[in-house]
């Protein structure tokens, strides 16, 4: 049981929900960037919300089965063809032996979720079938000609489940461990500066652009572990937040942590969107 790649946008990578437990090797977690989407499409296709699927940036996917597969799309919302025939976005859909499911572009969002019925079953590294595009650990990045192996389907498609379109809203924030080296408030202060997403954003981290935090020292720290969600700022002084491929460590302040229910929100932010904070209700 084979998927036949014929064509990939800018990206199409094997996601899952990523490898936890690997940082002390220099390993970070991975994963879907926007992880309730990824689990959405395999509930969807009657897969554990755990079982791999493919990240897709931007559209422009198309592939073929060798059998007959339940499918499901999700995230930033994209027209889906069935050898040419409409099909809904954000449902399960049947794809039958040899026909071609082909994707359109998303207008709003980035990343959409294509899951499978019975999960992309390539070779587990540490535990998860996850691209880490930083540490190049896992399956390489998908290209046109490969050919995927599918696992076996574990339960029958979800009758209905809860789609949703990606909106986004401020990030919320909590104070990080190095605060002191930005001069003042920095919570207040990051909550009240307007950023745009830079054009070097990735996986590995949402670049921001705007004014720049006044830091009250400069010099480099020793590195230090780092999470998903860190808020780091290097000596531009121009904030960035670490996503599932950051390095496990580094030597600029981690001056506040985004909320990790709100970091699918950057999965879906594209270059020049604007990023606003606020501050988090939790301790």
């Amino acid at each position: 049981m084979t998927l036949e790649v014929h064509h990939v946008g800018a990206s199409a990578l094997v996601q899952d929900l990523g490898r936890p437990g690997w940082a002390h090797l220099g390993v970070p977690r991975s994963g879907a960037l926007d992880a309730p989407a990824a689990a959405l499409a395999n509930r969807l296709v009657g897969n554990d919300p755990e079982d791999a699927c493919l990240e897709v940036l931007l559209g422009g996917l198309a592939v073929t089965s060798d059998v007959g597969v339940w499918v499901a799309v999700t995230g930033a919302p994209v027209r889906l063809e069935i050898d040419g025939r409409p099909r809904d976005f954000g449902s399960a859909v049947r794809l039958g032996p040899g026909e071609t499911l082909r994707l359109g572009s998303p207008d709003v969002g980035l990343r959409s979720y294509v899951a499978f019925s019975g999960g992309i079953a390539v070779e587990p590294v540490l535990g998860s079938r996850s691209t880490d595009t930083l540490g190049r650990v896992g399956p390489p990045p998908v290209r046109a000609g490969d050919r995927l192996p599918l696992g076996s389907p574990v339960g029958p498609p979800a009758p209905v489940d809860i789609s949703r379109t990606p909106t986004v809203g401020p990030l919320r924030i909590t104070i990080g461990p190095r605060a002191d080296r930005v001069a003042g408030d920095v919570v207040d202060r990051l909550c009240r500066t307007s950023y745009a997403v830079s054009q070097d954003s990735d996986r590995v981290g949402l670049r921001l652009v705007g004014a720049p935090l006044p830091l009250a020292r400069d010099e480099e720290l020793p590195s230090e572990g780092i999470v998903a969600g860190s808020v780091q700022v290097p000596p531009d002084g121009r904030p960035l937040v670490f996503l599932a491929d950051h390095p496990t460590t580094g030597g600029y302040p981690v001056v506040a942590v985004v909320d990790q229910d709100d970091l699918w929100q950057c999965a879906q932010l594209r270059p020049g969107d604007p990023v606003t904070f606020r501050q988090s209700s939790r301790r």
